[in-house]
């Protein structure tokens, strides 16, 4: 996964890739081929082919009739091998074909009773295999594997990867993750160093080792299964809140990930009954700075920190509507 990573970002950068990353990709393919037993005749113990089954699995995500010429473009598969493969099917009685009533010149092909029931033969045993698969792994393990598959979907960007965002409590593990996110992504992108990694981790260290669960609180935002965000609520004093670490992952933004991770942030600290929320930015994070605003904080200062780099300035942003009306 992570030589796949390692490659799109060389290429998005304009870089040929090296010929070490090209062949760790060729060896990735051949390796989850063969553990997943994609090599075979036969999917998952059938007689259908890998791309018959992805053709059964294609016209079972529509209840009525699919366009012949359609379902060529969404799988990408040449006219004359998706014709046989349909010619199969409808012996077996598994698809009907008829002419659009619209434009004879369209061909509708849809699944029989039949080929539902194939189509959910499949579905059963893809889910159970893979569950008796990742059941092999720790739970740490499977989400590793989770987040990296979501990373490599997300870096050659599957047209069809869904983007469900969740939010939920940390768990072991999570608060180091942010910590280490924080320092890599910010270190990628705006060259900030360790002493924002310092600053960072002492927020982490603090909630860590002694947050009031009552008034402070952590989330940890999946899109898909895969970690993509954090953000701290924590308690500045008595009657103001401060919002922490906001972070999405280069991957995940435009998701609304982050406009969800503040606004579960806000919501708990008006029920926390904080008067203000505050929160320390800066000039460079322009998106960050559009989802405060639509969540009513406002920017009263600015100063500088020798926790960014020079020329860059901390912004104080507070939030005095719906908290000061809560």
């Amino acid at each position: 996964m992570t030589a796949v990573k390692e490659l799109a970002d060389k290429t998005t950068r304009g870089g040929a890739a090296s010929k070490g990353r090209v062949e760790a990709v060729r060896a990735f393919n051949r390796f989850y081929t063969q553990k997943l037993g994609l090599l075979g005749r036969g999917f998952l113990g059938t007689d259908h082919t890998l791309t018959e089954a992805r053709v059964i699995w294609q016209l079972a995500q529509r209840n009525g009739a699919t366009e012949v010429a359609e379902l060529r473009r969404e799988l990408g598969l040449d006219p004359g091998y998706v014709s046989r493969i349909l010619a199969r099917f409808e012996r077996d009685d598994l698809i009907t074909r008829k002419r659009s009533a619209e434009d004879r010149r369209r061909q509708l092909v849809r699944l029989t009773a039949a080929g539902r029931a194939t189509f959910r033969g499949f579905d059963s045993r893809s889910s159970e295999e893979l569950r008796e698969l990742l059941g092999e792994h720790s739970a740490s393990e499977q989400r590793r594997l989770v987040e990296a598959l979501g990373d490599v979907r997300a870096i050659l960007r599957d047209p069809a990867a869904p983007r469900t965002v969740t939010l939920r409590d940390p768990e072991p593990g999570d608060n180091g993750w942010v910590l280490e996110r924080h320092a890599a992504v910010y270190a990628a992108e705006q060259g900030w160093g360790e002493p924002f990694e310092a600053l960072c981790g002492r927020v982490v260290v603090d909630f860590v080792a002694g947050h009031d669960p009552e008034r402070e609180r952590c989330w940890i935002a999946e899109l898909d299964g895969a970690r993509c965000g954090s953000i701290y609520c924590t308690k500045r004093s008595k009657r103001v809140a401060q919002v922490r670490l906001l972070l999405v992952e280069p991957w995940a933004r435009g998701s609304g990930a982050g406009a969800a991770l503040v606004e579960a942030c806000v919501d708990f600290a008006h029920h926390a009954g904080y008067e203000q929320i505050m929160l320390w930015t800066n000039s460079r994070l322009s998106s960050a700075r559009r989802i405060y605003e639509s969540h009513g904080f406002e920017l009263r200062s600015e100063e500088s920190s020798e926790a960014f780099s020079s020329g860059v300035g901390q912004e104080l942003w507070m939030d005095l509507g719906k908290a000061a009306a809560a």
